[in-house]
Protein backbone atom coordinates (compact mmCIF):
# COMPACT_ATOMS: atom_id res chain seq x y z
CA UNK A 1 0.00 0.00 0.00
CA UNK A 2 1.30 3.31 -0.88
CA UNK A 3 0.45 6.74 0.86
CA UNK A 4 0.70 10.06 -0.48
CA UNK A 5 0.49 13.05 1.21
CA UNK A 6 0.27 16.79 -0.90
CA UNK A 7 0.97 20.06 0.40
CA UNK A 8 1.78 23.28 -1.13
CA UNK A 9 -1.49 24.87 -1.76
CA UNK A 10 -2.97 27.96 -1.59
CA UNK A 11 -4.28 31.28 -2.32
CA UNK A 12 -2.90 33.49 -4.96
CA UNK A 13 -3.23 36.03 -7.73
CA UNK A 14 -3.01 35.36 -11.15
CA UNK A 15 0.50 35.25 -12.21
CA UNK A 16 1.65 34.18 -9.21
CA UNK A 17 3.56 30.43 -8.44
CA UNK A 18 3.29 27.98 -6.78
CA UNK A 19 4.88 24.72 -5.83
CA UNK A 20 3.17 21.32 -5.07
CA UNK A 21 4.97 18.68 -3.21
CA UNK A 22 3.88 14.92 -2.45
CA UNK A 23 5.19 13.01 -0.14
CA UNK A 24 4.93 9.05 -0.83
CA UNK A 25 5.43 6.32 1.84
CA UNK A 26 7.36 4.27 -0.60
CA UNK A 27 9.48 4.44 -3.64
CA UNK A 28 7.37 4.77 -6.41
CA UNK A 29 7.23 3.87 -10.30
CA UNK A 30 5.51 6.22 -12.69
CA UNK A 31 3.43 9.54 -10.73
CA UNK A 32 1.30 11.62 -11.96
CA UNK A 33 -0.35 14.96 -11.21
CA UNK A 34 -4.07 15.25 -11.74
CA UNK A 35 -6.88 18.14 -11.22
CA UNK A 36 -10.29 18.61 -10.26
CA UNK A 37 -12.54 22.35 -10.93
CA UNK A 38 -15.54 22.21 -9.22
CA UNK A 39 -18.38 20.68 -11.87
CA UNK A 40 -15.88 19.26 -14.07
CA UNK A 41 -13.98 15.79 -14.50
CA UNK A 42 -10.69 15.28 -12.64
CA UNK A 43 -8.09 15.81 -15.60
CA UNK A 44 -4.62 14.84 -16.51
CA UNK A 45 -1.85 17.82 -15.61
CA UNK A 46 1.37 15.79 -15.80
CA UNK A 47 3.52 12.54 -15.00
CA UNK A 48 7.13 11.77 -14.56
CA UNK A 49 9.05 7.88 -15.15
CA UNK A 50 10.34 6.18 -11.95
CA UNK A 51 13.59 7.80 -12.53
CA UNK A 52 12.42 11.29 -13.58
CA UNK A 53 14.14 10.24 -16.96
CA UNK A 54 10.50 11.32 -19.01
CA UNK A 55 8.10 13.74 -18.06
CA UNK A 56 4.80 14.83 -19.54
CA UNK A 57 2.86 17.65 -19.28
CA UNK A 58 -1.09 18.42 -20.60
CA UNK A 59 -1.33 21.06 -22.91
CA UNK A 60 -3.19 23.46 -20.87
CA UNK A 61 -0.08 23.74 -18.24
CA UNK A 62 2.62 23.16 -21.01
CA UNK A 63 5.44 26.10 -20.66
CA UNK A 64 3.79 27.06 -17.34
CA UNK A 65 4.06 24.05 -14.94
CA UNK A 66 6.91 21.19 -14.05
CA UNK A 67 6.70 18.46 -12.71
CA UNK A 68 10.26 17.02 -11.08
CA UNK A 69 10.63 13.93 -8.36
CA UNK A 70 13.54 13.42 -5.77
CA UNK A 71 13.97 9.70 -5.06
CA UNK A 72 15.75 10.10 -2.19
CA UNK A 73 13.09 11.66 -0.27
CA UNK A 74 10.10 9.93 -2.16
CA UNK A 75 8.90 12.80 -3.32
CA UNK A 76 7.32 14.20 -6.32
CA UNK A 77 6.52 18.01 -6.92
CA UNK A 78 4.56 20.31 -9.07
CA UNK A 79 5.94 23.83 -9.86
CA UNK A 80 3.34 25.73 -10.89
CA UNK A 81 3.93 29.36 -12.71
CA UNK A 82 2.29 32.03 -13.90
CA UNK A 83 -1.04 30.48 -12.78
CA UNK A 84 -4.52 31.68 -13.86
CA UNK A 85 -8.14 31.50 -12.42
CA UNK A 86 -8.56 29.24 -14.70
CA UNK A 87 -5.87 26.86 -13.01
CA UNK A 88 -8.33 26.94 -9.86
CA UNK A 89 -8.89 23.09 -8.65
CA UNK A 90 -7.66 20.23 -6.19
CA UNK A 91 -4.99 18.90 -7.17
CA UNK A 92 -4.48 14.90 -6.54
CA UNK A 93 -1.37 12.87 -6.47
CA UNK A 94 -1.00 9.64 -8.15
CA UNK A 95 1.18 6.61 -7.70
CA UNK A 96 0.98 3.90 -10.79
CA UNK A 97 2.54 0.42 -10.73
CA UNK A 98 3.91 1.20 -14.48
CA UNK A 99 7.49 1.86 -14.34
CA UNK A 100 8.30 3.44 -17.64
CA UNK A 101 5.08 4.61 -19.59
CA UNK A 102 3.40 8.17 -18.77
CA UNK A 103 0.47 7.25 -18.94
CA UNK A 104 -2.61 9.89 -18.59
CA UNK A 105 -6.14 8.13 -17.70
CA UNK A 106 -7.20 8.10 -14.31
CA UNK A 107 -7.49 4.48 -14.55
CA UNK A 108 -3.46 3.79 -15.07
CA UNK A 109 -3.29 5.34 -11.56
CA UNK A 110 -3.56 2.89 -8.44
CA UNK A 111 -2.88 5.21 -5.32
CA UNK A 112 -4.13 8.51 -4.66
CA UNK A 113 -3.61 11.22 -2.46
CA UNK A 114 -6.04 13.69 0.16
CA UNK A 115 -5.84 16.74 -2.55
CA UNK A 116 -4.18 19.87 -2.22
CA UNK A 117 -6.72 23.05 -3.38
CA UNK A 118 -5.33 25.77 -4.91
CA UNK A 119 -7.13 28.72 -6.08
CA UNK A 120 -5.91 31.87 -8.13
CA UNK A 121 -7.59 34.64 -7.88
CA UNK A 122 -8.22 37.28 -11.15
Amino acid sequence: QVQLVESGGGLVQTGASLRLSCAASVRTNTMGWFRQAPGKEREFVAAITWNGGRRTHADSVKGRFTISRDNTNNTVNLQMNNLTPEDTAVYYCAASKVLIDLPKGRADYDYWGQGTQVTVSS
